[in-house]
């Protein structure tokens, strides 16, 4: 033991025999952030909308009256900045860069607000891309957040390793579709967060169904749905349902995500989320 040991063994970084709890990977905030809480938003594949999701939830959030924030960690797949319609590149200060706002005030820092073009490929080794996340955290000046949503990158690799070790997660979504294949990848991604004590809040399947907009009848196009399975085998308490909605894909390809309304699908998913993890 150092004679300099302050006893604190959660911000020792040096290997001791006495150590008596585990070291904390947590990084600092920027000095001008102030976020209350985070929430990720995860799958064990790509493909299945966790951008939509995280977008559709900041917006939500944003809507009921609390400041939104999505940092986007999808380093080589970025696509919050185009369905916010943002295109100017972000600036800086001397305490780091400002993120960029959305018409309706959701704040965002993804790569692409720093890329020459939106269309250059970020060709990186994983420890650069997971040391990018962590920087979008502690270089950011997001001033004052009550919910910020951290768009993951698909599967359980170095960035969700970084963003829930680096970052105060304090639970996950997991976002997944009706496929029997992508049940069980997503089962991947929520043993992730029970071994790294991160609660899983709640389950979305994304193209859940087709309504059709003559008879209103629900057409399920990707088989039936196993979203209470995959909730109850888990313990999850709140699931939502996104239908295949031409109207949702429009208004992400023209930059105005913020304007859907998806009260009928998302209500009780952030109402729960109010309920359990509900900002002071």
């Amino acid at each position: 033991m150092s004679e300099e040991c302050t006893h604190d063994c959660s911000s020792c970084g040096q290997e001791c025999g006495d150590r008596t709890e585990p070291q904390s990977f947590l990084a600092q905030a920027n000095p001008e952030s102030r976020v209350k809480k985070v929430i990720g938003v995860v799958s064990g594949k790509g493909g299945v909308g966790k951008s939509l999701v995280t977008s559709l939830l900041a917006s939500a959030m944003q809507k009921k009256g609390y400041q939104t924030a999505i940092l986007d960690a999808d380093i080589t797949g970025p696509s919050i900045p185009r369905m916010f319609g943002i295109s100017y590149k972000v600036i800086g200060n001397e305490n780091g860069l400002i993120p960029a706002t959305a018409a309706n005030g959701t704040k965002v820092m993804s790569v692409n607000l720093l890329l020459p073009n939106e269309t250059d490929p970020v060709v990186w080794r994983g420890p650069i891309i997971a040391g990018t996340v962590k920087q979008f955290w502690t270089d950011v000046c997001w001033g004052d957040i009550d919910y910020m949503f951290v768009d993951m990158p698909p599967g359980t690799g170095d960035v969700p390793l970084t963003v829930f070790q680096s970052l105060p997660v304090d639970g996950i979504v997991v976002v997944t579709s009706p496929q029997e294949l992508v049940g069980m990848i997503v089962e991947k991604a929520v043993k992730m967060a029970d071994i790294t004590h991160t609660p899983v809040l709640g389950l979305v399947e994304n193209m859940s169904y087709f309504e059709c907009p003559d008879c209103h009848a629900k057409h399920r196009i990707f088989g039936d749905s196993h979203i209470e399975e995959l909730a109850a085998r888990h313990g999850i308490e709140a699931s939502a349902r996104l239908p295949i909605n031409p109207a949702l894909a429009a208004a992400s390809d023209r930059g105005e995500i913020a304007s859907a309304d998806t009260a009928d699908w998302l209500d009780g998913l952030t109402a729960f989320i109010e309920a359990k993890h509900g900002v002071k």
